[in-house]
């Protein structure tokens, strides 16, 4: 992976990082940045198959809070792979600016947090909203992180999506990733290629209470996981 990452950031991130300094070109640099996660995500020999639980259609004119479940790397190329349509914002861990070369392009097209640091922590909504506003969705992972104990399915939900789909009417599109905890786990002595499932679980529209939001959230993609989990 090291490897193939190393390639692939050398080769497209020159041109990434170019197009990033203007605002209005993010658009033309996600479409690198997406070659970049589909180079990553097939290179190491991961499928995906899609299962829409909802009929629900995504609208090209309307930035999203995208949120999953994560338990791999691999979460982050799968997310850019399945939104063609809508630039995509990682709200990460500061710490991830350090990696070389990456870290440099990382700092220009993602919202960096310092978990921290309260006042980072409240700027993000600022930041993210920002980047809204130039068309681009949002992609947070609710759980803040893996979590260390392999055997909970579904970590606690943290509250900065819920937050900033209520305070910016922003809609969520949900997804569940079943597969990419054993295929590719942060356990580097473990793991093989295979076929991920995705499951599309529908549109959450935003309302007043971010508190609902995230328990709704919460239970569609629990109830996905321990019904469809390998």
């Amino acid at each position: 992976m090291l490897l193939l990452a190393f390639f692939l950031t050398v080769t497209i991130g020159i041109p990434v990082y170019i197009l990033s300094f203007n605002k209005k070109h993010y658009k033309y640099g996600y479409k690198l940045v997406r070659i970049w996660c589909f180079g990553m995500f097939y290179g190491m020999g991961f499928r995906y198959d899609l299962i829409k639980l909802s009929e629900q259609k995504k609208d090209k004119s309307i930035p999203y809070v995208f949120i999953s479940n994560h338990t791999s790397i691999m979460d982050i190329m799968l997310t850019c792979i399945l939104f063609p349509d809508h630039p995509i914002c990682f709200v990460g861990k500061k710490e991830l600016v350090k990696i070389p070369i990456f870290g440099t392009i990382y700092k220009r097209i993602c919202v960096m947090v310092d978990r921290t640091s309260a006042k980072s922590r409240a700027d993000v909504y600022r930041r993210c909203a920002e980047k809204m506003e130039e068309g681009n969705s949002i992609a947070i992972f609710p759980e803040g992180g893996v979590p260390d104990d392999t055997s909970i399915i579904l970590d606690d939900f943290k509250d900065g999506a819920f937050i900033l789909s209520s305070k910016h009417k922003s809609p969520i599109a949900v997804y569940t990733f079943i597969g990419l905890k054993e295929m590719f786990p942060f356990e580097n002595s473990k793991g093989y290629p295979g076929r991920v499932k995705v499951y599309f679980n529908g549109i959450i529209e935003p309302t007043n209470s971010p508190k609902d939001l995230k328990a709704e959230a919460y239970q569609v993609i629990k109830k996905t996981l321990t019904e469809h989990s390998i």
